[in-house]
């Protein structure tokens, strides 16, 4: 590792045709600055191809999102191609199934993408051929070249991983990109160039070794000393940026991360020879206007001493616990714009000292406040859970602002391409992640209703497109554990419910479908343990406010359940109503307690709804109660249901209402299960007569799960390869750092 006398080697020709190690340096970037050329001309015409569609509804033209002439027919064609292979990825765990010993690894769902891993390739073919160009790995006398030619490299490669690294980066700004889309590409070519100082540092090992020199220099050279110290560095910041180091503790990560990134840059500055300092500068350069900007932008955001009233260094902002623990912190009159789908990274040091965590904000500027829903878990998150719950518990917490907390905010953060300019567009959130689907449904209708309000206020009707929005079918799925947290966004579902009513009664060509799907349901659980005269749970039904009773506490799903309708009588069943027509085994029990149990005895719809509107219609639904039950205990329940069915009197309620249980508004149906996503994407693209969205955020396994199926279904309808089928955008946001 002496490149104490690489100056004379910086123009020293390796052989007849062979560049000069600064040229190596030049064609890297070019190569580099190509990419991103070409990224950003993709970026433009994604922004050309949106001006055209709004300006094409605005003249009141039908289906502005479907691509009509010659030149747009090609490059949406190119686009559905380049999609169906850029999205696509490998299944792990169709392999656990054969080789049982591989679910040990705990192999993440699926591979990285196609797209992804070729973009990962292609740097790593691009620095090992500038590496091993017209040089022999295996002819001892070129090692020092091959030494000399990698610290050249490496040396180049710093700039960039610093701007994939930055919040505020020249290349997000250029590609229509956020941070966060580009932060596992900084962490492979850190990964790349963590290699290319290991070849670096191995030519010049074996070189040394040829006369056993390696103690001798790693003692006595200065140079040496300090290039194994930054390859040393670097080791530790590749291995605890790996994904378990940074989900065990974040905030330890980034601390230690910032820190060891300045000692390898110290070590990386005084190892280097002069001509070669420049390439640390830029990259030193790069991370200070990165933080200079942020630096900038937080005062901003934060501080209001010159024009707002009352004057403050910091927003305040409240703490409001919620079901499924779950914290609300909302900031009034925040002093900063957004948009739909955007976050910020959030930091309360009275609460959690010394550190910020990105949350999506899950208002919309028109509300006048920011909002976050943030789940507890451990650190921060749970510090906020807890002085919510506290401040709520106390007398005076209904009046008084003195439990609201300083908070500092970062941002906003985060792009999607607008969604006012596809056709039909399909929302599935899970948990938590209905923050970022939520607000972008919620502007897209809000959208509606600003180009339709004057027509509503003079009386006029048009059969007309919504003039200023493409869109015209919204597809809304939010899969939760618990019904309570639809209350979270219960407003807000049922404003936009109510707003498309209202268009489409005006005769705009509009809709919204909405599902919500549950997979662990307190309501299937024991939360009112009063008994009923025939031992079953009694509680309340959402729609009618009647009594009704619940499932019994029999530990299972019931193994022969159903709801029962008699044609000879007419009499329907309550679909809360559980009949059992057999008593269960004690396999079937064991059996479905392992597929309907979760954690703590939380009963969980594990099934999956292959068909939602069969559902619907024939009223199934999941019941089960988790506990300890006997056989018999199971049994005495099954006969006192089976009584109770007979005994009770025939119900009122309407058809629909004895179908499927309902919230409070009707459009809106619970259903209890998961659901499959391939099939409602269908149904979606099916309707379609331009060009749809796909946007999913949760956990990863949802988000692999609707990838995979956006790459069936574009190449099994053969999208824009002539079958009239239209083209599939996906954008995909998952839990985690």
């Amino acid at each position: 590792m002496d490149m104490s006398s690489s100056h004379s080697m910086a123009h020293m020709s390796m052989g007849e045709g062979v560049p000069s190690l600064p040229q190596l340096q030049t064609f890297y970037w070019a190569v580099i600055c190509t990419a991103i050329g070409c990224a950003t001309l993709v970026n433009l015409y994604n922004k050309a191809l949106y001006r055209q569609r709004m300006t094409a509804t605005s003249s009141g033209r039908f289906y502005p999102s479907t691509p009509k002439a010659l030149l747009p027919r090609t490059i949406a064609t190119i686009y559905a191609v380049g999609r169906e292979i850029s999205y696509a990825s490998f299944r792990f765990n169709a392999f656990s199934k054969r080789w049982p010993w591989m679910s040990a690894l705990r192999l993440p769902w699926s591979s990285p993408t196609v797209g992804r891993a070729s973009m990962v390739a292609a740097e790593l073919v691009l620095v090992l051929v500038l590496c091993f160009y017209k040089l022999d790995p295996n002819d001892q006398w070129q090692w020092e070249s091959i030494g000399y030619r990698t610290g050249y490299i490496a040396t180049a490669q710093l700039p960039l991983v610093v701007l994939l690294a930055g919040k505020r980066n020249i290349i997000a700004w250029f590609t229509g990109t956020s941070y966060e889309r580009l932060n596992w590409l900084h962490r492979w070519v850190a990964r790349i160039l963590f290699l290319t100082v290991t070849i670096h540092m191995g030519f010049w090992f074996v070189n040394w070794a040829r006369y056993d020199y390696i103690k001798i220099q790693l003692t006595t050279n200065p140079i040496a000393q300090r290039g194994f110290a930054a390859w040393c560095i670097l080791l530790w910041i590749v291995l605890s940026s790996l994904a378990p180091s940074r989900r065990w503790n974040y905030e330890l990560f980034v601390m230690q991360h910032v820190i060891t990134f300045v000692g390898f840059f110290v070590a990386v500055y005084l190892h280097v020879p002069a001509e070669l300092k420049l390439w640390v500068w830029i990259a030193v350069g790069f991370f200070l206007f990165d933080r200079l900007v942020r630096a900038g932008a937080t005062l901003v955001v934060n501080v209001s001493l010159l024009n707002e009233s009352p004057k403050t260094l910091a927003p305040k902002a409240t703490f409001e616990s919620l079901s499924g623990d779950t914290t609300r912190i909302t900031i009034n009159n925040p002093r900063f714009k957004w948009k739909a789908g955007q976050h910020v990274f959030l930091s309360c040091h009275d609460l959690a000292p010394l550190q910020a965590h990105p949350f999506t904000i899950a208002s919309l500027p028109a509300d006048g406040k920011l909002e976050f829903l943030v789940k507890s878990k451990s650190g921060s998150t749970k510090r906020f859970f807890r002085h919510a719950e506290k401040t709520q518990g106390s007398p005076q917490a209904s009046y008084n602002k003195r439990h609201d907390r300083s908070v500092i905010l970062e941002g906003p953060y985060g792009r999607i391409r607008p969604l006012r300019q596809f056709d039909s567009i399909f929302l599935i959130a899970g948990s938590s992640g209905a923050t970022f689907t939520v607000p972008l449904m919620r502007d897209i209708v809000s959208n509606w209703m600003a180009h339709t309000q004057e027509r509503f206020d003079t009386g006029n009707r048009s059969t007309s497109p919504i003039q200023g929005a493409a869109t015209r079918f919204i597809r809304f799925v939010w899969v939760i554990k618990s019904r309570s947290q639809y209350t979270w966004f219960a407003s807000q579902l049922e404003s936009i419910y109510a707003t498309a009513v209202r268009l489409k009664n005006a005769s705009y060509d509009v809709e919204v479908e909405m599902s919500i799907y549950i997979t662990c349901d307190e309501k299937l659980e024991a939360v009112n343990t009063s008994l009923g005269r025939h031992g079953v749970l009694e509680g309340k039904d959402p729609v009618a406010g009647r009594e009704v009773p619940l499932a019994p506490n029999d530990g299972t799903l019931d193994c022969v359940a159903s709801t029962q309708s008699s044609k000879d009588n007419s009499e329907k069943a309550n679909p809360s109503v559980i009949s059992v027509d057999s008593a269960c085994s004690s396999a079937q029990i064991q059996a479905k307690a392992a597929t309907s149990c979760g954690p703590n005895g939380v009963c969980c719809c594990t099934q999956t709804v292959e068909d939602e509107a069969e559902a619907v219609e024939s009223g199934r639904q999941c019941h089960c109660q988790c506990g300890v039950d006997s056989i018999e205990a199971v049994n005495e329940r099954a006969v006192s249901i089976q009584s109770f069915e007979q005994e009770k009197p025939p119900s009122g309620a309407s058809a629909a209402e004895e179908k499927i249980e309902t919230l409070h508004c009707p459009s809106i149906t619970m259903i209890s299960g998961r659901p499959e996503p391939r099939r409602l994407i269908r149904e979606t693209l099916e309707q379609a007569f331009g060009e749809s969205a796909v946007v999913v955020c949760g956990p990863q396994g949802l988000v692999d799960d609707v990838r995979r199926s956006v790459v069936f279904l574009s190449d099994d309808r053969a999208v824009h390869k002539g079958t009239g089928a239209q083209g599939i955008y996906l954008h995909t946001e998952s839990f985690g750092y």
